[in-house]
């Protein structure tokens, strides 16, 4: 694959991020390699109340809350019809698909660059409590994490940035980058009042991440991890 690292991160990066309080983490297609499982989860989980909702079109709204994803790819007047079924089915045909996810490259090497740089990381993941707790498992990664924040934690999932908000509230942030990779992503960061560096861990083309608006992008974690100077200073430390 074409790394995106060094020129085009540079190039994009106008005005580098100074020191942060907070690294922000996206989960699905972020730290987990979970969007196709998601995916297929919903197209499933559509089929079950009738409909045959294209796979392509499910896998552009990976990344909004659930809440919020069956009125985007399926109408209103689905979602007032049927939204909780698909939800409950959704949940149901995922649990079935979750032995095929695995960490996305580098996802722990991330997290432990992150800690050798002594910056709080918050988890931001917009799916429910009992399947964020279920993919951190697989990720062993929970000792890496200062704090989690769910969808469950909020009213409003993305691309709303309450659940932004609510990340860096839990550390007492001010300065925070997320790090996601779908256009949701960045948007809620947007909505939050901070940048957010793309990766292409989900599927989304770079030139999408970018026109959303991330500072940067980078094919996956391992590849940020080895180029964090480009996005944060070396003796970024948390405020306070």
């Amino acid at each position: 694959m074409t790394h995106h690292h060094t020129a085009t991160a540079n190039a994009h990066v106008e005005d580098p991020v100074e020191t942060v309080d907070a690294v922000l983490l996206d989960l699905d297609g972020t730290l987990v390699d979970s969007v196709y499982a998601h995916t297929l989860a919903w197209k499933s989980a559509f089929r079950d109340v009738g409909m045959d909702v294209p796979a392509h079109r499910i896998h552009r709204a990976i990344g909004i809350s659930g809440d919020r994803l069956v009125a985007h790819v399926a109408g209103d007047r689905v979602e007032a019809a049927v939204g909780d079924a698909v939800r409950d089915a959704h949940r149901r045909h995922l649990d079935e698909r979750l032995h095929d996810v695995v960490p996305t490259d580098g996802a722990r090497d991330l997290l432990e660059a992150l800690r050798e740089r002594d910056v709080t990381v918050v988890l931001a993941s917009a799916g429910g409590a009992e399947i964020t707790g279920r993919l951190l498992d697989l990720l062993e990664a929970a000792k890496l994490l200062d704090e989690v924040v769910t969808g469950s934690d909020v009213d409003s999932g993305k691309p709303s940035g309450e659940l932004v908000a609510a990340a860096m509230a839990a550390v007492a942030a001010d300065r925070a980058v997320l790090v996601g990779d779908t256009v949701w992503d960045v948007q809620a960061a947007t909505d939050a009042g901070i940048p957010c560096v793309g990766l292409l861990t989900g599927g989304i083309a770079e030139s999408e991440l970018r026109e959303a608006g991330a500072i940067a992008v980078f094919d996956t974690p391992r590849d940020l991890a080895e180029h964090l100077d480009e996005v944060l200073p070396s003796d970024n430390h948390p405020l306070g």
